[in-house]
């Protein structure tokens, strides 16, 4: 009888055992170009005050006008879900349909173009800070993509440097940051167990380091100046093309083709990991939709088949080579491989994009399935990153993460 009614609670109990961190989900085939963004006119990971606005854009390919519905949801520091309910960091009502949407115009790819701003009429406000994670639902009540944000507070503030690694392995390789936390009027509880950091390079959350703890206190500052923990590879400078007029060669196009669309060819990438570096802006990892000619891109600009190359090295054999950028989240997946051409001694990629520039770079998914961004583009401390520090706040009996504050910081010149 004891048997059975243990069972009995682990069964009951077992939900509350197997929550587990929550990950964005990416779209079908016929969804593109997502754009998440606040402030500022390209995509980029929003990082925003609270009340201020956020911006979901996407396009639908397939022509059919569907209906999207939309959910918002609290998470804690560690995208868990958090306790809260609704009404507890919602002012309104989510689960609606998001009623802005256009037709393509003058396009020869025919595509649904959306819109969703909040807060809106009836998603008035978001109350709270912290980490929030934006679901896109098909009128059967599909899950068809999901994409994080981030509201803060500005209770303290967070200052960045960037600096050269303290290893010499790594000191021409690595970038290492140092924060100084600076609560405004507020005091910090046992930071060493309420507050956490979150460093963010290139706004790419599959990166970032997390949890990070204050290394040691100074009056009521928290101080960071850990090496191995806060420290990112340096990569290198993305690569970058730009077709706002897709019947002319633009920059870093080679060569271009109409069939049922049109064809881009980029000009053929080689190594760079055994090259000097070489300084080449870029807007880091990032794309913005334009096109030449338009009054309104979002719904002007032409989708075209963009064709990637790379000449092989002897060290690619037998490797996962993937084209990588913030045009898709980030995602690894069989779309972003490269496929090696042996009548022409060539690796290649085919990918549907908008009309725009974009950054964009190639690298090497190991067998293990970790990342190496500097297989082919090389590690390099000079190279130019944008990194965000994220600082979480939760007091002693608090029921969620805040967000206090968060802080902004360049490569551009670092020091050692």
């Amino acid at each position: 009888m004891r048997l059975n009614y243990n069972s009995f609670i682990f069964f009951l109990l077992a939900p509350f055992f197997c929550i587990s961190q929550v990950n964005e989900i990416n779209p079908p085939d016929y969804i593109k170009t997502i754009n998440f963004k606040s402030n500022t006119p390209e995509t980029q990971l929003p990082i925003l005050k609270l009340n201020e606005y956020v911006v979901l854009e996407f396009d639908v390919l397939n022509g059919n006008e569907d209906d999207y519905y939309y959910k918002i949801d609290h998470y804690n520091y560690d995208w868990t879900p958090s306790v809260l309910m609704k009404s507890e960091f919602m002012d309104g009502f989510d689960n609606q349909r998001i009623r802005t949407y256009e037709n393509s115009f003058n396009t020869y790819q025919i595509y649904s173009h959306y819109q969703l701003t909040i807060p809106n009429e009836q998603t008035r406000r978001l109350k709270v800070s912290g980490n929030y994670i934006l679901s896109v639902y098909d009128s059967y009540d599909n899950l068809v993509f999901s994409r994080k944000f981030m509201i803060y507070e500005e209770a303290s503030t967070v200052g960045v440097t960037i600096k050269r690694s303290r290893d010499v392995r790594f000191i021409e390789e690595k970038q290492r940051v140092e924060i100084v936390v600076s609560p405004n009027n507020t005091q910090l509880n046992n930071p060493a167990q309420t507050v956490k950091a979150v460093i963010v390079q290139n706004n790419n959350l599959k990166t970032a380091l997390h949890s990070i703890k204050p290394q040691y206190t100074m009056g009521n500052q928290l101080i960071y100046r850990y090496d191995t923990e806060t420290s990112f590879m340096g990569g290198n400078e993305y690569l970058f093309f730009e077709n706002k007029d897709v019947r002319a060669a633009n920059t870093g196009i080679r060569a271009i083709d109409l069939k049922e669309l049109y064809h881009n060819y980029l000009f053929t990438n080689v190594e760079r990991a055994s090259k000097p570096y070489t300084y080449n802006p870029d807007i880091n990892g990032n794309y913005l939709i334009t096109a030449l000619d338009v009054d309104d891109p979002s719904i002007e600009a032409d989708y075209v088949w963009i064709h990637f190359s790379l000449v092989p090295q002897e060290s690619f054999k037998n490797k996962n080579i993937h084209v990588y950028g913030n045009f898709n989240n980030y995602v690894i997946d069989e779309s972003t491989k490269l496929i090696y051409d042996d009548t022409h001694n060539i690796f290649r990629n085919t990918m549907l994009l908008k009309q725009g520039f974009y950054n964009y770079k190639f690298v090497v998914v190991n067998k293990d399935g970790s990342l190496d961004e500097g297989a082919i583009s090389g590690n390099f401390y000079q190279t130019e990153n944008n990194y965000k520090v994220i600082i979480y706040y939760r007091d002693l009996g608090a029921r969620y993460d805040k967000i206090i504050g968060v802080g902004e910081g360049s490569s551009v010149n670092i020091s050692n």
